[in-house]
């Protein structure tokens, strides 16, 4: 469920996870890269249903891979989120270093923001978590299957929910609850550990006992 979001930095209407692999997955196949829907599209996915508004839609990508979304998007504006939070035009053929994470993209300067870009690290086959990089697992175990079968890629429930457990917001707090029962054993496993690596005990922590 999509909807239009005015923000100081201009209007956000995200695009729907079908016209995003549209426009990824010929380029990927290219490349030969991988690439995922994450935030609460990928929640929803491993939930099975939609349970909530999505404000924006983002894909996930290894920063070794990040020309892909220039190919994949080729007559689009794409604009750097340079910390503390400003954004700026991102080069053709740009190499974003490690201090950018974000990266906002529209079809044009009068058009709404409609995906973002989220860069993450890896190291020769594993992913390695920005935040704590004793928190790692083979690149290959990222995703997850979709359970409508339509072959979208998407970012395993545990490793999202690693991500939100920082400095949960209200949704994240709705997209843990709603996560929590479909999880495997091995995944609260993983989820559990990883949360004790990167923050230590967390109020998450005994839902996933």
């Amino acid at each position: 469920m999509t909807h239009r979001t005015e923000t100081p930095l201009g209007p956000w209407e995200p695009a729907g996870p079908a016209e995003v692999a549209a426009l990824f997955a010929p380029a990927a196949a290219r490349r030969g890269a991988p690439w995922w829907i994450a935030g609460g599209y990928a929640v929803e996915r491993a939930v099975g249903y939609a349970f909530r508004d999505h404000a924006d839609i983002d894909v996930l990508l290894l920063r070794r891979d990040q020309h892909l979304a220039q190919e994949a998007l080729p007559d689009w504006e794409w604009w750097a989120a340079d910390p503390p939070g400003t954004l700026r035009p991102w080069a053709r053929g740009e190499f974003l270093g490690p201090g950018v994470h974000d990266v906002w993209c529209r079809p044009g300067p009068d058009a709404p923001w409609r995906i973002q870009l989220m860069l993450d690290e890896a190291e020769g086959d594993e992913w390695m978590s920005r935040r704590c990089g004793r928190v790692r697992r083979a690149v290959a175990d990222l995703g997850a299957s979709s359970f409508d079968g339509d072959g979208v890629p998407y970012l395993a429930p545990e490793v999202q929910l690693f991500y939100k457990a920082k400095s949960p917001r209200p949704k994240d707090e709705q997209d843990f609850a709603a996560t929590v029962p479909v999880l495997t054993a091995p995944q609260r496993a993983w989820l559990r550990a990883a949360l004790s690596q990167a923050y230590g005990p967390t109020p998450w922590h005994p839902a996933l006992t």
